[in-house]
């Protein structure tokens, strides 16, 4: 089974909480075992895996990506 969930973001750096739109696709399914690959075929967007008890973990996370890879180090693509 192969299911696309689009995803619209505001900002050049966002991280979204997708849990539920994936929890509904999997309920829809009616599998009741196995397993749910998110995959993402761009290449400037990624998944992460966060517990989300602390809601700063976000921004923190923007906060050393944006350290780690900064938009305005003049790159080719």
């Amino acid at each position: 089974m192969l299911k696309e969930i689009a995803i619209k973001t505001n900002t050049q750096t966002q991280i979204l909480d997708i849990t539920a739109q994936v929890q509904k696709v999997v309920s829809e399914s009616g599998i009741a075992e196995g397993l749910c690959c998110v995959f993402i075929p761009h290449t400037t967007a990624g998944v992460t895996i966060n517990e989300n008890a602390d809601p700063s973990v976000k921004q923190d996370i923007v906060m050393e990506l944006n350290k780690v890879i900064p938009f305005d180090d003049n790159y080719s693509h």
